[in-house]
């Protein structure tokens, strides 16, 4: 199925590595002209360079998102590159304390992830936002998580970062999608890679005694389908939140977990 991406002007956040790494190369083999934003341009600019290779552009572009300013300036600088943004994806985020109960956790640890999750998505959907109404045109994609979906226990900053994010999504939707600007959430479960390894299946090694592969099997066991999500997964259901082919779905969170949060 053609997606309808090609030359679509999609702005990601976070894409230097694992989920960002495979939205943003994900985006580029459909075609879509990218500007990939995030604080370390140094770590970018590889993905820019296999983005570039696959016969796409890609501009790179610094931002803090959780610095308004920034995310402002982002806007306006995709707009004097290429005219128009289509897309945004918010993957840049954080996964806080884990581990820790809620009054364990301390206010700076909770401010911080809150800051990264809540305020940097809503910065820049905001800064994004009036080009996209201009042209009454606009997907916006922010990629939230299971745990905003159900409560986790020793994860409450996150938790409550990616709950406080569908709040956000959903208001933007009911704002936007009279100027046809479709904004939705997907949200991830456990996703292999290095921080699910290093932080969360270690956490369970240290707590239960064992083995890493003992660690990712109970993660597994927790899901219907009995496997823990890859990038690709998850970069698979961006691409369909942000084309036409979901076009009447604002507002929605998508879980994308093998069956936990919606089971």
């Amino acid at each position: 199925m053609d997606l309808n991406l090609k030359n679509k002007v999609t702005v990601i956040t976070g894409p230097a590595k694992g989920m960002g790494r495979a939205v943003s190369l994900a985006f580029a083999r459909e075609g879509a002209t990218l500007v990939l934003a995030g604080r370390d341009t140094a770590a970018i600019e590889p993905v820019a360079a296999e983005a570039r290779a696959l016969g796409v552009q890609a501009l790179v572009v610094a931002c803090d998102m959780t610095d308004p300013v920034q995310a402002d300036a982002l806007a306006k600088e995709t707009v004097e590159a290429f005219g128009r943004i289509d897309v945004l994806v918010n993957v840049a985020g954080g996964s806080g304390p884990i581990g820790k109960t809620g009054w364990e956790t301390t206010a700076d640890e909770f401010n911080d992830i809150v800051q990264l999750n809540m305020t940097g998505c809503f910065n820049t959907v905001r800064a994004v936002m009036p080009t996209m109404i201009g042209q009454r045109y606009g997907k916006v994609v922010n990629v939230g998580g299971t745990f905003g979906l159900k409560g986790r226990a020793g994860r409450l900053a996150y938790s409550a970062s990616k709950w406080g994010l569908r709040g956000i999504t959903k208001s933007f939707a009911l704002e936007a999608g009279p100027h046809n600007i479709n904004v939705n959430n997907v949200a991830p479960g456990m996703v292999d890679g290095p921080r699910f390894r290093e932080k969360v299946c270690a956490n369970l090694v240290e707590k239960h005694g064992i083995t890493l592969d003992e660690a990712m099997t109970k993660h597994a066991q927790d899901y219907a389908l009995r496997r823990v999500s890859t990038d690709e997964d998850i970069a698979n259901a961006c691409l369909f939140m942000a084309s036409d082919v979901s076009r009447q779905m604002t507002g929605v969170d998508l879980p994308v977990d093998g069956g936990w949060a919606a089971l």
